[in-house]
């Protein structure tokens, strides 16, 4: 399909740059494909009696690490500034990472991390460029390795915020809880699952007096969930591999409350991609440790989730794919035209939709 017809227009004051507070105070918009009329304005805080007993919830449980790192280049006596997201852990000590302007950076720099100029008072976290690509992409190998190496990130490092976000303002020390789940475990991801944003321990709780069980799998959300579909046509793009994991105990357990009539409810699309690629072709769903690069488009038929909550996507991106693919393309221009009338906030921060699809899973 061509990827202008995923396109559409935002005010750019709907788009959140904080959260509200409290978590679970956000808005819901309910789309039911086969109903009439096919949208309800509702609360996240009404989720519970939007669901059935016996249903289970799944949660991406990955927590995300302080991947933006800011420092200075050195090379012949010459510093430039220049700030880079670590993407990928390559060992103790080496790490693949974006860097932002990569043509400040060539192989055998030098980079010191810290804060501005009183890096020599507080401490720094050096590394040495082994690489770099096309697309900005570079190999860092840094002087600390393995737990100092973790610490020195978690020290220097800041919360690296969506573009939408960092590009309107810096991020502080309050994003370090405001863009990470309650429950998160798992340290790996360089961005937030946020649909899981929401949920609060009242809100938990109230899901466990309906009987209504919650589930957990992780899947290490990498920066391919921002970049833009350069393609003219959903063929010629290609996913970034992530890495997700699927205990055998969960995998027994959910397909068990499929067994017995309950519907998968997938929080955010992470924990929807990572169980449809862990899906076999009767719809079991398997034990996963490995890497999925699953691109979901319109077309694509749904094997195990029955339900999607998640936050509202960019136009053109693979997200807002992911959700027309699950509710239907039309039906969910229609729902983001109505959540931008009724002035819904929009993007990581902002609202959330519970959405079913056009026919049930068979």
């Amino acid at each position: 399909m061509r990827v202008d017809a995923f396109d559409y227009n935002l005010l750019e004051e709907l788009i959140a740059l904080r959260p509200v507070s409290p978590r679970d105070a956000a808005r819901l918009l309910v789309v039911e494909p086969n109903a009439e009329p096919p949208f309800a304005d509702r609360m996240i805080l009404d989720l519970p009696e939007l669901l059935q007993p016996g249903d289970a919830l799944v949660f991406n449980d990955t927590k995300v690490i302080p991947a933006e790192l800011r420092g200075k280049r050195e090379r012949d006596g010459t510093k430039a500034h220049v700030s880079v997201t670590l993407t990928e852990r390559l060992g103790a000590n080496r790490w693949h990472a974006l860097a932002r302007p990569a043509k400040r950076l060539k192989e055998g720099d030098r980079i010191v991390f810290g804060h501005g100029d009183d890096v020599c008072l507080l401490g720094s976290l050096t590394a040495t460029v082994e690489s770099r690509g096309r697309e900005g992409e570079v190999t860092l190998a840094f002087d600390f390795s393995n737990a100092a190496l973790d610490e020195a990130i978690a020290r220097f490092g800041e919360m690296p915020l969506p573009p939408y976000i960092a590009s309107r303002r810096p991020a502080d020390a309050q994003d370090r809880v405001d863009y990470q789940t309650s429950f998160a475990r798992a340290e790996g991801a360089v961005a937030a699952p946020t649909a899981g944003l929401h949920f609060t321990d009242r809100l938990m709780a109230a899901l466990d007096r309906r009987g209504i069980t919650r589930h957990f799998v992780t899947l290490h959300v990498g920066p391919g969930t921002f970049l833009p579909v350069r393609s003219a046509d959903t063929a010629g793009h290609v996913m970034h591999e992530e890495t997700g994991t699927i205990a055998p105990d969960t995998a027994e357990a959910l397909n068990a409350v499929k067994a017995q009539g309950g519907a998968i409810v997938a929080v955010g699309s992470t924990s929807l991609r990572l169980l449809e690629s862990a899906t076999d072709k009767d719809g079991r769903l398997m034990p996963f440790f490995g890497a999925t690069d699953l691109f979901i488009t319109p077309g694509y038929r749904f094997r195990f989730v029955d339900r999607l909550v998640t936050n509202f996507h960019l136009p053109r991106s693979t997200l807002f794919m992911l959700v027309a693919a699950f509710s239907g393309l039309d039906l969910m221009k229609r729902a983001y035209a109505h959540a931008i009338a009724q002035r819904y906030r929009f993007y990581s921060y902002g609202d959330a939709c519970l959405l079913s699809p056009e026919v049930r899973n068979g």
